[in-house]
This record gives C-alpha cells, structure tokens and sequence, in this order.
C-alpha cells in the first residue's frame, strides 16, 4: 500500500481539497509554491500511461475545476501541470501555481509552511470550487 492510499484511505491525514469516485485531491505537504495540490488517481498505479485510457482523460477533468480554483486563490499567472512520480511509487499530478517556469523546478527549497498556513491555503482554495 502507497503512501497516497493511506492518505486516501484517512490513514494520514491530508489538507484535501476534492474527491471524486476515482480521484483524490490534497496539497503538497512539501510544496514548490503555495497551492501546490496533488491529484491522485484512487487505483495504485506506479506510472501515470499505466493507467486506464479513461482514467487518463478523466483525470485532466477531474483536475480542471482544481486548477482554475488555484488560480482564482493566488497572483498567478497560470497553473502549470507537472507528472514527475519519482517521490512515490503511485501515479499522481502536480498542480502547481507559476509565474514562470523556474516556479516548478524540484529541486528548489520547498516551502516550511505551519498547519494554519495549510488550512488557509486550503480554505481558499475550496472556495473556488
């Protein structure tokens, strides 16, 4: 079991911000900027093409009203998409708020942000969807 199962599962908590039957959205608890949300298919798949054909295109669907509640919730000038799934062995989605590209790069110092700075950023971002 990954990792995202046991968050799925409420094994860890998460600061989530939506759920569908075949996805789970939660932020990044080590985040590039704030915002950075994970969308994670519920069926643990290892690399992102192993999944089903229709998870794939549900997936972008499922992902759009994240995005645009991302970027109603922060200065940004776009959301960029990212699929790297190095750090855990279960397909997943970076949605990460950007001005430039240099904003996604991983292996920048992540954020230290405090659990209340999560709840706001997750408030906020709840209330754009």
């Amino acid at each position: 079991m990954t990792l995202f199962t046991k968050i799925i599962q409420g094994e860890i908590p998460c600061y989530k911000i939506a759920e569908s039957e075949l996805f789970f959205a939660f932020l990044d608890i080590f985040p590039l900027q704030k915002g950075h949300t994970l969308i994670v298919p519920k069926t643990e798949v290892d690399k992102i093409f192993d999944l089903p054909d229709a998870f794939l295109s549900e997936l972008l669907l499922f992902a759009k009203p994240i995005a645009k509640a991302i970027e109603a919730s922060f200065d940004c000038n776009r959301v960029g998409m990212v699929t790297v799934g190095l750090e855990v062995p279960h397909a997943h989605l970076h949605l990460i708020p950007i001005n430039v590209a240099a904003d996604m790069e991983f292996s920048a110092p992540k954020l230290q942000l405090t659990k209340e700075e999560f709840i706001e950023i997750q408030q906020k971002i709840v209330s754009h969807l």
